[in-house]
C-alpha cells in the first residue's frame, strides 16, 4: 500500500508485463539530454567507413518472480553515441541477431530533446527492418567495411545477446582485426558471447565501465524493475577476467585499447564524443 501511495509500484502495461513505476521514471528519465555536438578535426567517409550497431530484438525480460519487464535498448544510450558517430561522418548500419525489429525502451525517450527525437524518427525505418547479423556472419568479411561495433545498453541487451553465437563471432572478429568495440550500461552483457572456438576469451584482462550489478539489485524496491534480475552479467564477466571499474553509475567512460565503454545514460554523451574521436584518429 505504501509503494502504491508513493508511486513505487511497477506499471502493468498488459497482463504480466511491467514498465517502471511513476517514481522510478521521475528519478531516472529526463525529458532532455546533455547531448552537445562537437566539431571534429576531420570527417569519415559515410559510405566506406561505417559503425555497425548491434541491438536487441527482444523486449520482455523475465524476472526471477516470473513477471516480465518491458525493455529493449535504452534510447539515450543508443542515440547519443550515434549522433556523435554521424557528426563525425560515419555511416550507420543497424543489425539485430535475426533481422527482427530492434526494440527500444520508448518509455525512456527524452521527448523534449529535438536532436534525439529527430534521430529516432530518421532511424525508425532501419530499426523496424534491420540487417540480420546471422546473414552478415555467413561471411565475416562482410564486416570489413565497419570501423567499429557499437552495442547500446538497456536491460534488453541481457536477453538475447550474451548467448548469441553471431554476436560472439562479430565481437571476436572485431578484436582480431583491430576494430573498435563500443558499448554502454547493460550492453557489455553481449561480451559474454565472445568466446573463440578454442575457448580462449579475447576480452580476458580488459577493464570496462558498465552498469554495476549492485545497482540492479536495488532497482526492484523503486519499482524500476518488477522483480529481481534473473542473473547478473557483471558477475559472469568478472569470472571471465573482465574487470568493471566503476562502483556507481555517474557517467564513467573507460578506454582499454580499442574497447570503449560507459556506465549508464549519464555516460552516453561523453562516450559518443570519445569513441567518435578515437575512431577518427585511428583512420
Amino acid at each position: 500500500m505504501f509503494c502504491k501511495l508513493i508511486g513505487a509500484n511497477p506499471t502493468e502495461v498488459r497482463k504480466g508485463v511491467f514498465s517502471p513505476s511513476k517514481l522510478a521514471l521521475k528519478m531516472a528519465v529526463e525529458n532532455t539530454t546533455d547531448f552537445k555536438a562537437i566539431k571534429f578535426q576531420k570527417s569519415a567517409d559515410s559510405k566506406s567507413q561505417k559503425i555497425l550497431v548491434i541491438g536487441t530484438e527482444e523486449d520482455l525480460l523475465e524476472m526471477k518472480n516470473g513477471k516480465n519487464f518491458l525493455t529493449g535498448n535504452h534510447p539515450v544510450e543508443t542515440f547519443l553515441p550515434i549522433l556523435h558517430f554521424q557528426n563525425a561522418g560515419f555511416g550507420i548500419d543497424i543489425a539485430t541477431p535475426t533481422g527482427k525489429a530492434m526494440k527500444i525502451e520508448e518509455w525512456a525517450l527524452p521527448l523534449e530533446d529535438k536532436a534525439v527525437m529527430d534521430l529516432f524518427g530518421k532511424l525508425k525505418p532501419q530499426m523496424d527492418a534491420p540487417l540480420s547479423l546471422n546473414r552478415i556472419m555467413e561471411n565475416p568479411e562482410n564486416l570489413s567495411k565497419y570501423v567499429g561495433i557499437f552495442i547500446p545498453g538497456g536491460h534488453g541487451a541481457v536477453i538475447d545477446l550474451p548467448t548469441n553465437k553471431d554476436v560472439g563471432s562479430a565481437i571476436n572478429w572485431g578484436l582480431e582485426n583491430d576494430k573498435f568495440l563500443v558499448s554502454i550500461c547493460h550492453g557489455p552483457a553481449a561480451f559474454l558471447a565472445a568466446k573463440s572456438e578454442n575457448n580462449r576469451y579475447l576480452l580476458d584482462g580488459y577493464q570496462i565501465a558498465a552498469f554495476p550489478d549492485s545497482l540492479d539489485k536495488i532497482l526492484p524496491p523503486t519499482g524500476y524493475l518488477p522483480g529481481k534480475m534473473p542473473w547478473y552479467f557483471g558477475e559472469k564477466l568478472n569470472e571471465l577476467g573482465v574487470k568493471i571499474v566503476n562502483k556507481s553509475a555517474n557517467g564513467a567512460v573507460e578506454i582499454d585499447r580499442k574497447v570503449i565503454t560507459g556506465d549508464s545514460p549519464k555516460a552516453a554523451n561523453k562516450l559518443g564524443q570519445v569513441a567518435a574521436e578515437a575512431i577518427l584518429n585511428s583512420l
